[in-house]
Formats: structure tokens, sequence, C-alpha cells
């Protein structure tokens, strides 16, 4: 079984991060980092720091994180996806164009035919209440277009710089709009306006400790 330091450093090289620049993101001296990876750390109180700047927990960070060991030991997975924050997603050309070292957590695919260049984005605000609550993770997939969408879909939109969660309707003349899932929410329907600009579409989510959410499946 790997030890601590041997998962840190696996970890710290599957995150492309040297010692120095997780030192800065932690706020953990390079010097701890350096005796903790080589076994000589007198002391491991600096691991919630660690595991936080890793994007994983203290406990995966102690005993290694399913998906990315084989026996705690051997990389088997390294594919990760980004956890973007909404300003990341409302200012972003694309998943390449943002500097990894700004992303502060990553997390497996949901499944093996995940597209590359999705991305997650915690859900905030009780917009889509309750069919997605506060804390839950929605896959994102930027690989559309308008012209791709379908009624209902579930997508996310840029203003400007602020990006929105909303189902969108399509009406028989072809005028669109956004739609929150929440009937209580106010608005609960905007119009789809010229400027708005589509950043992708939700192919799938999870909800943290209460199980896995139906994948998404268009009506096409």
């Amino acid at each position: 079984m790997a030890t601590l330091g041997e998962n840190l450093k696996s970890i710290r090289k599957i995150k492309k991060m040297t010692q120095k620049e997780l030192a800065q993101k932690s706020g953990v001296k390079q010097s701890v980092i350096s005796d903790l990876e080589t076994g000589n750390a007198k002391s491991t109180g600096s691991i919630i720091e660690l595991a936080n700047a890793l994007g994983v927990t203290a406990e995966e960070l102690r005993k290694g994180v399913t998906g990315y060991f084989d026996n705690n030991v051997v990389p088997v997975n390294q594919r990760l996806i980004p956890v973007l924050s909404w300003v990341q997603a409302g200012t972003m050309t694309s998943v390449e164009a943002i500097d990894p070292h700004k992303i502060n957590e990553w997390l497996p695919p949901l499944s093996a035919d995940d597209p590359d260049g999705c991305f997650y984005l915690r859900v905030v605000g009780v917009s889509n209440f309750p069919t997605y609550m506060e804390g839950d993770y929605i896959l994102v997939n930027p690989n559309y277009q308008v012209c791709d969408l379908l009624p209902e879909d579930l997508i996310v939109v840029r203003n400007n710089s602020d990006a929105t969660f909303k189902k969108l309707v399509i009406e028989s003349d072809h005028r669109k709009y956004l739609q929150a899932l929440n009937p209580n929410f106010h608005p609960n329907i905007i119009e789809f306006e010229d400027g708005m600009e589509l950043v992708g579409l939700v192919i799938d989510a999870f909800r943290p400790l209460g199980g896995s959410r139906p994948k998404r499946v268009r009506k096409s």
C-alpha cells in the first residue's frame, strides 16, 4: 500500500504541479511538502491544506484516489475534468484557454464516453430547485452550436460575463427562451436575446453524498 508521501507525489504530478506551485497554492512550505514526499516529515498537520489545493479529500490523499491508482500505487487513469467557476465559464473561449493552475478542483469523468473538452460547474442558487440543488455538479459539453440545440435541452448561456444554467424553450415561430426549472423562481422565463452566447449543453450531473442523478437524455 502506498504511503501518504507517495500518494502526494503521484497526485501532484498528475495535476502537473511542482512542489513550489503546490506550496504557493496551499500555503504549506515547500520544505514541508518535500519532507512529506520523502517520508521525513515530523508531522502531517498540513494534509487538509494540501488536499484542498490538489482538489481531493484528506482521506483520498492518505489512502489514494480510486481511479487514480491501481492498489494505490500506479496511476491507471489520468483523465480528469476541471471544475470551473461561474466566472470562468462566463469569460472563457475554451477550456484549454484557461490556465490549469487557476482551476482549484478536478474530478473524474462520469462515464468513459464523456467527450473531451467537457467541464463541471457546481450549481449555485435555487433557480432549478428541486431538480438541481445547490452543490450539485453539472457536466457541460461546450462542443455544441445554437443550431444543434433541441427544445427542453439544459444549457449554460453567457450574457456579457455572466453565465446562467436554464432549460431551453423553442416556440413554433423558432423564438428561443431560457426557463428556470423552479416555477417559483422569478423571472421564471427570459428571452434568448441577441448577444447571448451558448457556453455548452448539460449532458450529465451528480449530487455529492446523495447518489448519482440520472443521465440527461435528449429528446430528438
